[in-house]
């Protein structure tokens, strides 16, 4: 069974989409699919100022405020998929989250887009596991 999210904390949809989906798995356990976040300021709606850096900052913590609505953390995810405009970007978005998974980082996979959304310079999305609470 599956669940959309849609939490406060994080920039709203932009589109016909969910922040994220709750997948209920037989035992109690359950999978959080993510929507790809930008570096959107939740209470403006706005990419936040600045580059690479400060655009990867905000997509983690929407990517965090997303996975609290489900009761998870950064810690929960298992595996994630990086989108730059610009693989020469890659060295810049590695360094700060690199910070935010210091151990067992999550697998991932890095791909250079044509273009994302609002501009925006990077894009992350998520898979994270949990328990039923």
């Amino acid at each position: 069974m599956k669940a959309p999210l849609q939490v406060a904390g994080a920039p709203k949809a932009i589109g016909p989409y969910s922040q994220a989906q709750v997948v209920r798995l037989h035992g109690g356990g359950r999978l959080v699919y993510t929507a790809g976040q930008v570096g959107l300021d939740p209470k403006t709606g706005e990419l936040v100022p600045g580059g690479v850096p400060e655009q990867t900052a905000q997509v983690l913590k929407n990517l965090a405020a997303v996975l609290a609505g489900a009761g998870l953390t950064l810690a929960d995810v298992v595996k994630t998929t990086v989108y730059l405009a610009d693989m020469q970007d890659f060295q810049a978005m590695n360094e700060v989250y690199g910070r935010q998974f210091p151990d067992a980082p999550p697998a991932r996979t890095t791909i250079a887009v044509v273009g994302l959304p609002r501009g925006a310079r990077v894009e992350i999305e998520a898979v994270a596991t949990g328990r039923d609470p």
